[in-house]
C-alpha cells in the first residue's frame, strides 16, 4: 500500500468535495448571462464566494477568483504595478521589498518587476528561517509600495510573524500595501485575514483538498488593482474570464470541511510529524531538520549528508512513499532548494533537502516503515559508495 507524503503539493479531494463539484456541474451556463440559466449559475458562484469569505472573515465583494495560487500571486504583485503605471507612475519610481525565500510564483513576479525598472529588495530570514519585522523596516525606502511576505514556507513550512509585521510596516508607513501568499497555511492555521493584516491574501484551492484549478484573491478596499488579463469584465474587472461554477463549489466545500478538521487534524499530524522526526533523527547520522520549531504542523523538511534529496525521493517512490525534495513547481529544474540554501549550513545541505508533509491518519506502523525505509536508502547508498572506492581507490 502507498504512501502519500505529499499534502504541501496537494491535499487528496474528499468525496463530499466531489459531490459538491458534481451538484455544480449541472449549472453550465455562464454566469454572465442574463437568462434564468445563467442566473442559477451566477447565484451557485456567489454562495461559493461568501462561504469562501466568510472562512476569512471579509466581505464577498472582496475576494476575487482565479486559476489557482500561482495566478493569484501574479495578479496581486502585477496587477498592483499596473495600476500604478495605469495613474502615470513609472516602475522606476517604485520599490517593492519580499524574502528570498518566497515561492517561484511571488519571486518570479518581482522579477518583471525589475525587468519593468522596479526596485525590489530580498531580505534574508535568519538561520532558523523567520524574517523579523525589524528586517523589513530596514528595508522601507519613501517609495516603497509593496511588502510581499508568505505566511508559512512552501518548502518547510515555517511560519513567519506575518501580524508582527503588517504591524511594523504599518507604524513605519501606512500608505505600504502587505501582501502574502498564504498557501497551504489554512489548512491548519485559521485565515483571519484582518488580524493578521495583510491587504492582498493569496490562496489556492488544491492546498486544502479542493480541485486544481482555481484559487482566490483577498484584495482589501486599501488595495488599488488593475486586472493582468484582458477581454471581459468578470471577477470586478480584476480577472477577465468566464468564471468556472463547479470549481468554485469545490474550493468552497473544501475550505469549509478544512475549517471543521483543522483542530483534531492539526494535533494529529503534529504528533506524527514529531514522532516522525525523532524516528529520523534516531535513524539517520548528520540529518538537519530545516522545519523551525514554529511550523505548519504536518510539514518536516530535513538534509540528509553524502545522498541527494532526489536520489531518495526516487527511491522512496519506488518503495511506495510519495515525497518531494522541495515546492513542486520547482522538481526537477534547480539542483538545490534556494529556501534552505539562504538558511546557510554545509554546502550539501541545500541540495539534499527533502519535504514530507505527512496526512492526519499517519499511524504508528507508517512512521516506522517511512523511518525504516529511508534508512534502508541511505545505507545501501554508502554500502555502494564504500565498495566503489574500494574497487577505484584513489
Amino acid at each position: 500500500m502507498r504512501l502519500y507524503l505529499d499534502y504541501a503539493s496537494a491535499v487528496p479531494i474528499s468525496e463530499e468535495v466531489l459531490e459538491a463539484m458534481r451538484s455544480a456541474e449541472g449549472l453550465w451556463a455562464n454566469p454572465g448571462g442574463l437568462h434564468a440559466e445563467g442566473v442559477a449559475a451566477k447565484q451557485a458562484l456567489e454562495a461559493a464566494r461568501s462561504a469562501i469569505a466568510l472562512e476569512l472573515a471579509v466581505k464577498a465583494r472582496e475576494i476575487v477568483f482565479t486559476s489557482g495560487l500561482t495566478e493569484s500571486n501574479n495578479l496581486a504583485i502585477l496587477g498592483l504595478a499596473r495600476a500604478l503605471e495605469s495613474r502615470g507612475r513609472g516602475l522606476e519610481t517604485t520599490h517593492w521589498i519580499t524574502s528570498s525565500i518566497e515561492h517561484d510564483a511571488v519571486l518570479e513576479s518581482f522579477a518583471e518587476i525589475e525587468r519593468r525598472g522596479g526596485f525590489v529588495t530580498h531580505v534574508d530570514p535568519d538561520e532558523r528561517g523567520y524574517v523579523s519585522p525589524e528586517s523589513i523596516v530596514r528595508a522601507l525606502r519613501p517609495e516603497t509600495v509593496l511588502v510581499s511576505i508568505g505566511w508559512a514556507n512552501s518548502e518547510t513550512g515555517t511560519l513567519q510573524p506575518l501580524r508582527d509585521i503588517a504591524r511594523a510596516v504599518r507604524e513605519a508607513r501606512g500608505d505600504v500595501l502587505l501582501h502574502s501568499d498564504a498557501g497551504q497555511a489554512p489548512l491548519y492555521l485559521s485565515p483571519q485575514v484582518h488580524t493578521l493584516g495583510a491587504d492582498l491574501f493569496a490562496l489556492g484551492s488544491n492546498k486544502l483538498g479542493g480541485p486544481h484549478g482555481i484559487g482566490a484573491l483577498y484584495v482589501s478596499n486599501r488595495s488599488h488593482m488593475r486586472g493582468i488579463l484582458v477581454g471581459g469584465k468578470q471577477e470586478r474587472s480584476l480577472r477577465a474570464g468566464t468564471e468556472n461554477v463547479a470549481l468554485a463549489a469545490g474550493f468552497a466545500a473544501a475550505f469549509k470541511q478544512a475549517s471543521s478538521q483543522r483542530a483534531e487534524d492539526g494535533r494529529r499530524v503534529r504528533d506524527a510529524r514529531d514522532a516522525l522526526r525523532a524516528r529520523l533523527e534516531a535513524a539517520i547520522p548528520g540529518i538537519l531538520v530545516n522545519t523551525g520549531r514554529d511550523a505548519l504542523p504536518h510539514m518536516l523538511n530535513i538534509s540528509i549528508p553524502d545522498i541527494a534529496g532526489e536520489y531518495v525521493m526516487l527511491a522512496l517512490d519506488a518503495a511506495g512513499i510519495a515525497v518531494s525534495t522541495k515546492s513542486a513547481c520547482r522538481e526537477g529544474e534547480v539542483p538545490e532548494s534556494h529556501v534552505v540554501k539562504a538558511l546557510g549550513g554545509p554546502e550539501w545541505r541545500a541540495r539534499n533537502t527533502l519535504r514530507l508533509s505527512i496526512p492526519p491518519d499517519l499511524g504508528p506502523d507508517a512512521i516506522a516503515r517511512v523511518a525504516e525505509t529511508l534508512r534502508g536508502i541511505v545505507e545501501s547508498r554508502a554500502s555502494r559508495d564504500t565498495r566503489v572506492l574500494n574497487v577505484n581507490p584513489m
